[in-house]
């Protein structure tokens, strides 16, 4: 069974849900993702090395498909998520559940396979807002209409030059805005998202030279 790639991560760190009561009516109670695996994280800063391993079980394998994902090399990869997971614990004193715990370690994930790219010098080309401008239905619309697997887009994502495959990589499948992911490339929104849609252009012809799809 196929399945679509969607926009998988919330942008508010809160849901509510209905539960009912005893007496059969209704009620809100606020899901706080801030304070997911707080025990586990207090118990990493206390220095407990049980409750680090336990954090590192809980979030290695994700981080490790984000690094993957942004660096390509599975190498390059394992570098930077052990180095990820070791500026983890160096700064979990100053994690304050703003967010929650998953949301921070991505940040400082992200953060590193971001300053290791650009010491390889990656390049985003900086247009002028009147050539960079994307229509907001065009930035909007899923990288996979008619059912293409997650899988086939992801090997094809791989393909691409480093600019693109991180710009797409960051709004499709980690799920920031272009504003955010502008401030981490340290490039213009409207630069974000002509990279984004180049992207995307670039990904439709891969897709279409491997025969995985006629009308991408």
């Amino acid at each position: 069974m196929k399945t679509s790639i969607r926009y998988l991560l919330p942008k508010k760190e809160q849901k509510s849900k209905q539960l009912k009561t005893t007496k059969g009516t209704l009620k809100t109670k606020k899901l706080n993702y801030a304070d997911t695996h707080r025990e586990i994280v207090e118990q990493c800063k206390a220095g407990s090395r049980q409750a680090q391993f336990e954090l590192y079980r809980l979030y290695s394998k994700g981080m490790y498909n984000v690094c993957l994902r942004m660096v390509k090399d599975e190498l390059d990869a394992e570098d930077m998520l052990q180095t990820s997971f070791v500026h983890v614990f160096t700064k979990l004193d100053s994690f304050r559940y703003q967010s929650s715990i998953g949301a921070w370690i991505k940040r400082i994930v992200v953060n590193n396979c971001i300053n290791y790219l650009k010491k390889k010098k990656i390049h985003f080309q900086e247009l002028e807002d009147r050539y960079a401008a994307v229509p907001e239905d065009e930035v909007g619309k899923p990288a996979d209409p008619h059912g293409l697997s997650v899988d086939a887009v992801k090997r094809a994502l791989f393909e691409l030059p480093d600019g693109y495959r991180v710009v797409f990589s960051l709004y499709m499948l980690e799920g920031y805005d272009h504003k955010e992911i502008g401030n981490i490339l340290g490039v213009s929104e409207a630069t974000s998202k002509s990279q984004y849609s180049r992207a995307k252009a670039k990904l439709r012809d891969i897709l279409r030279a491997q025969k995985l799809v006629s009308n991408l």
